[in-house]
């Protein structure tokens, strides 16, 4: 008995240590931008594009103004009004966020904020009557970030997606406490339940609203299990959903096949056209498969395999397969941010109020004509609005290294962000020294 315990305590030391290097991995060679950019600046470049979305997050305000929000949960949800100045196409490949290389940004070369008012629950609600009003067609782009965001990746890439989509939708950007960092997996799953009920009640509200004729959501990785809960909700509490919620876009979604396959039955029958994208090489998905107990995540399934392919007939899913899309991502998680033909493509239909459907455009032909023969496309579409979702793992996750790798590997070390402390990733050790200290650590605690 002795032995067994010896080789299974064994066992979870290989098993932590190899954990602890593939996260680490993820991490090693990114490259470095300015943080705290959201401190509005003049708007000195008549040339850039102006996208204004509705915040509404339940992340704690920050005191730094520059930073607006934190990882953190507050206590209630709260709401801004942002403006983004987007730089012209001669400095900005599409599907590309121009973050700045220095501060103050530059909104000639930069994604710049030059305006940002914090709003009361009242002053948003007239915020969005008025420009629900201004909209061509009355409707709203809701979207909802993924894991490892902080609240400047989800503003940047949310009027990134607005701009390059050319969609005339409001946008809105619902983000959740999520600390910018690969190691915080098991704090922003948490934090999407944190917000279950304050994205039902925006979703009540858009439903109640008579100015808003259509809703459409795009939700990518962690983001997808949240829109999913906060859709299901709201179908039971109200006996369905309103025929008003007409797309829900899911990209590359970090949720367990059987429980999908509960929250679209308790949404009943007249849910809304769901399209998914999925990518069967997403290694970020495999990571998070081996987490959660080895069940498949629904955004890395074959939908050509049962029992998929009949179960997502049955329920009028949409699949796009980018398998063999090439992408820049070396996690192949956000496809669609190295994917601007695709992000073009669908613009385009936007721009021009078609709906996107096999028998009226050909996707699947067209995507792969746009991917050089990559893509595949299964099923019909309908009223795509979509583009390139937020990559799993940004250039700053290196910032809480330190933290979540004590955490993840057992040492008494807070997850929590204490201003002026010093963590492994910030400090003037290599981060090889800090993969090295891991390792002793999970030794020493093992």
């Amino acid at each position: 008995m002795g032995n067994c315990f010896a080789s299974l305590s064994k066992v979870r030391r290989i098993s932590t240590a190899l954990l602890v290097s593939a996260l680490v991995g993820l991490l090693w060679g990114c490259a470095s931008r300015p943080t705290n950019v959201l401190l509005p600046v003049a708007d000195t470049s008549p040339s850039s594009s102006k996208v204004e979305m509705l915040v509404t997050t339940t992340r704690s305000r920050s005191s730094n103004p520059a930073q607006m929000y934190t990882g953190e949960r507050g206590l209630a949800p709260s709401f801004t009004e942002i403006t983004v100045s987007i730089p012209p196409a001669s400095v900005r490949k599409v599907g590309e966020v121009a973050w700045p290389k220095k501060l103050p940004s530059n909104p000639a070369t930069d994604f710049a904020v030059v305006q940002a008012q914090e709003l009361t629950v009242e002053t948003a609600k007239g915020w969005l009557n008025a420009s629900v009003r201004k909209s061509p067609d009355h409707s709203v782009l809701v979207f909802i970030h993924g894991f490892n965001n902080r609240f400047e990746d989800s503003v940047y890439r949310f009027a990134q997606i607005a701009k390059d989509t050319g969609t005339q939708s409001v946008p809105i950007l619902v983000t959740w406490p999520s600390r910018g960092s690969a190691l915080a997996y098991g704090y922003d799953r948490e934090s999407t339940n944190y917000t279950r009920n304050a994205l039902e009640l925006l979703f009540q509200y858009l439903a109640r609203d008579a100015e808003i004729k259509e809703v459409s959501i795009l939700a990518h990785s962690m983001g997808n299990w949240l829109a999913l809960e906060g859709l299901r909700q709201m179908a039971i509490r109200n006996g369905g959903l309103p025929a008003k919620f007409k797309n829900v876009m899911l990209a590359a979604p970090d949720v367990d096949v059987d429980v999908f396959r509960t929250q679209i039955a308790d949404m009943g029958k007249q849910h809304p056209q769901f399209t998914l994208f999925v990518s069967q090489d997403d290694r970020a998905l495999k990571v998070s498969r081996r987490v959660w107990g080895n069940i498949p995540r629904l955004g890395s399934i074959d939908p050509e395999q049962a029992p998929y392919r009949e179960e997502l007939a049955n329920n009028n899913i949409t699949v796009i397969d980018l398998t063999k899309v090439k992408s820049g991502d070396r996690l192949h998680h956000g496809k669609f941010a190295s994917s601007p033909q695709i992000v073009q493509l669908i613009g385009r239909r936007m721009t021009g109020g078609q709906t996107l459907t096999d028998n009226r455009i050909g996707l699947g032909d067209t995507i792969i004509n746009a991917t050089t023969g990559a893509a595949a496309a299964a099923g019909s579409a309908a009223g795509l609005v979509i583009a390139a979702p937020v990559a799993a793992v940004d250039q700053n996750s290196r910032e809480n290294l330190g933290n979540h790798i004590g955490a993840l590997t057992g040492s008494e070390t807070s997850q929590k962000s204490v201003p002026g402390s010093e963590d492994c990733a910030v400090s003037s050790r290599s981060i090889k020294d800090c993969k090295k200290q891991s390792f002793v650590e999970a030794e020493r605690r093992h």
